[in-house]
């Protein structure tokens, strides 16, 4: 009986210590079990937060590079800055795509973005400056440019001015031949006398006489003056067709008919000019110009029987 009870107690204990055992070990595994939920809970929210955050981070790289893609300079170093910032950005973009679960590269691309928006604003501050500096560059420019513009049309006016004042003087210092008489002359007695004669058959010279007038500004010297006698055909009179016998006049050339040079000193000197004729005179009216300094300064005419 006594050995019974012994063994009856040793039997309810080693039940009581594998039923605290089985609780111990229950426990236990529940304990483990509510931890590694807990963790695996953890991971879900945390990756969870991982993808927020990653989806923030390109959601702030697109904005950023839409505020980068609005940024223009027109100096050459700093628009190449701004498109390196644009490659950067880009490939930001990608590596947000490719890491969206990994919460190192998701805080590391963060930085990055905020880096690149600290640097945007210097860029911006940058690109005003140079902008401001440009337009006053500009506005300077302009106003040289007005102000040389100006000066131009001032030196172009007196340019302008000038020349109608040398054009005034130089029309001023024409001279001109007053009273021009023309006559047909016959020598006789040797040639010692001077007979006049309007037949044409007759006459062996025509006489031209005029008073080359007074004209304080013109130039002073020794003065060629060309008598140019046109024959009532419409020809030349001259000693030969060549270029010693040319004289020049309003622009154009031709021959003269006798030449006599003269010394003026700015008054009236009377002038008698005799204009022959290789092949004689024929009947009819004959225009005559006189010219000096290579301008026509007098003009009559004679008719010839």
């Amino acid at each position: 009986m006594e050995t019974n009870k012994e063994e009856k107690k040793s039997n309810n204990k080693i039940l009581w210590i594998l039923l605290l055992l089985l609780i111990g070990g229950n426990g236990t595994f529940g304990f483990l079990w509510w931890k590694e939920k807990n963790r695996a809970d953890k991971v879900v929210i945390e990756r969870q937060e991982v993808i927020v955050e990653r989806d923030n981070v390109k959601s702030d790289l697109l904005r950023l590079q839409e505020e980068y893609s609005k940024l223009e300079s027109s100096d050459k170093l700093v628009q190449a800055e701004l498109e390196a910032k644009r490659a950067e950005i880009a490939e930001l973009i990608i590596q947000a795509e490719k890491h969206k679960g990994d919460a190192y590269i998701i805080s590391k691309l963060r930085k990055e973005t905020e880096t690149l928006r600290t640097i945007m604003k210097h860029f911006v501050v940058q690109i005003d400056s140079l902008n401001t500096f440009s337009k006053t560059v500009i506005a300077e420019k302009d106003k040289v440019s007005a102000d040389l513009t100006a000066e131009k049309s001032v030196t172009t006016q007196l340019t302008k001015d000038k020349e109608v004042l040398q054009g005034t003087v130089n029309l001023g210092s024409i001279l001109k031949a007053e009273n021009p008489t023309v006559k047909g002359v016959k020598f006789k007695s040797g040639g010692k006398k001077q007979v006049e004669t309007t037949k044409a058959s007759r006459v062996e010279r025509i006489k031209v006489s005029f008073v080359i007038g007074e004209n304080k500004i013109a130039k002073k010297g020794v003065k060629p003056v060309y008598v140019r006698l046109m024959s009532p055909d419409g020809k030349e009179i001259c000693k030969s067709a060549d270029d010693g016998n040319m004289v020049k006049f309003n622009g154009s050339k031709g021959y003269f008919a006798a030449k006599q040079d003269i010394n003026y000193t700015n008054e009236d000197v009377a002038v008698d000019v005799m204009c022959a004729s290789p092949s004689g005179f024929i009947p009819g009216k004959y225009l005559i110009d006189i010219i000096c300094d290579d301008v026509i300064v007098g003009q009559t005419s004679i008719m010839l029987k």
